[in-house]
């Protein structure tokens, strides 16, 4: 096992990992910016490292300055939590050239399926169902109006790189095709460096439905089961539950073992998502998370499987300690992502001092967040500032613990997404199951 790891993260996730680290008896160390500095989390640390100012690209993106940081303190091994350096193939291969492990998946596993084409290649080998769409990244608009033409409208341009909804247009015609990769490419080459897209078949009303699986460095492969992130607003997830309601047993076995079919060929190790769009019975590969992911601990409360030590685990070189056989299904979780945003606003960030923070509690509670009274929110990160997750023995126990919890939920002056979440739980459709990933945007459109 590792004595010492260094988190190349922040916020929520940094303490998550710490905590894990700390009850598997692993030394830490934290980086952090200048924009961090004083953050309460860096006090439970065994060490921390100023790498930079405020900004993540000269801060959490320099590579070098956490290598050199993990060298000096002589850390085993980098966990990068996730969003920054978590999918940066090159990262990882830096890492392990410095004689430090890569808590994910190898380098070339990541350049395999972080190319969102080359990854639906990989799962047609595999005899994994994908979504119809163009052979590899576009070159020619013109051959992509054809391709169009035949499988029909409307169709999804989409960037291989990235995520998170950026690099993504939907197109009902040939002249909304030209336009829209047009751009999604000039918004993935600005977010991901990255200008290459492809076009896929848009698929009417599916549900968002990914499959979490661990594999390790000895041959085993399991999988947790799945979550639902169909609740999603313009193709960024809000809502994630497990189990989906959406699918039958055979669907979700179909899944399950879809997605285990693709890791093995991939030789994937360590912890890895597997995303599909699911229209009735029918499902579609879609991309690949090389990573830990915010949802996780849907996952983990159904399971009682610890997705952070599983990681570490499995990065120190340990076999998984159990087999498909022992994973059990228990209740049903719901997570909603906690966001600094104004939902009257258009969403637009609301950075500032939060003054009154006070999370709920109760049975099957989990409050994932770094925040307290007098944390300030910076406008230099993502506006995620915590997780609220409840878990309980079925879908309608669990949505009325979230109903409670999020009435008890208290953070001012700071506007986040908690009064949109309270909306949604009144929602007949979401009630009933009835979801799709453009369900709430559709919703809320027809209400304004």
């Amino acid at each position: 096992m590792f004595k010492r790891v260094l988190i190349a993260n922040r916020g929520e996730v940094a303490l998550r990992i710490l905590r894990a680290c700390r009850e598997l008896g692993i030394e830490t160390i934290c980086v952090f910016s200048e924009e961090d500095r004083g953050s309460a989390y860096l006090e439970l640390a065994d060490h921390a490292v100023c790498i930079g100012p405020g900004p993540a690209r000269d801060s959490y993106l320099k590579s070098d300055r956490i290598i050199a940081a993990a060298e000096i303190g002589n850390a085993d091994a980098i966990h990068p939590g996730y969003g920054f350096l978590a999918e940066d193939a090159t990262f990882a291969d830096k890492c392990r050239e410095s004689g430090i492990e890569f808590i994910g998946p190898s380098a070339d596993a990541m350049r395999m399926l972080g190319d969102k084409a080359a990854a639906r290649e990989l799962a047609k080998k595999s005899k994994v169902p994908t979504v119809p769409g163009t052979e590899g990244v576009i070159t020619d608009p013109a051959e992509a109006v054809k391709l169009a033409k035949n499988i029909g409208y409307p169709v999804i341009v989409k960037a291989v790189a990235g995520g998170g909804g950026r690099g993504m247009r939907i197109a009902r015609n040939a002249a909304g095709l030209n336009d829209a990769i047009g751009m999604a490419a000039q918004e993935a080459e600005a977010a991901f460096n990255n200008g290459g897209v492809y076009v896929e078949k848009f698929i009417d009303r599916p549900r968002h439905v990914e499959v979490q699986l661990l594999a390790d460095h000895h041959g085993h492969i399991v999988h947790l089961f799945e979550r639902d992130c169909s609740v999603q607003r313009r193709f960024q997830k809000l809502i994630e539950e497990a189990p989906s309601a959406g699918i039958d047993q055979k669907t979700r076995e179909g899944i399950c073992k879809a997605a285990m079919r693709l890791c093995k060929a991939a030789k994937y190790t360590n912890a890895g998502t597997f995303e599909f769009l699911v229209a009735g019975k029918r499902f579609y590969f879609i991309e690949a998370n090389t990573r830990i992911q915010v949802e996780h601990p849907v996952t983990e409360m159904i399971t009682g499987i610890d997705l952070i030590k599983a990681q570490v685990r499995i990065a120190a070189g340990e076999p998984l300690w159990f087999t498909q056989r022992d994973v059990k299904r228990n209740g049903a979780a719901i997570e909603c992502r906690i966001n600094a945003e104004d939902p009257d606003k258009g969403f637009r960030p609301s950075a500032g001092l939060i003054e009154h923070f006070r999370p709920p509690g109760g049975f099957g509670v989990r409050v994932d967040t770094h925040v307290h009274n007098g944390y300030r929110v910076s406008p230099c990160y993502d506006s995620l500032i915590g997780k609220l997750i409840v878990h309980q023995q079925t879908r309608e126990e669990a949505i009325e613990c979230m109903r409670r919890c999020l009435g008890e939920f208290h953070i001012g002056p700071t506007k986040t997404t908690i009064p949109l979440y309270q909306k949604i739980f009144r929602l007949e459709g979401f009630l009933k199951g009835e979801i799709d990933t453009g369900y709430i945007d559709r919703t809320f459109n027809a209400q304004t």
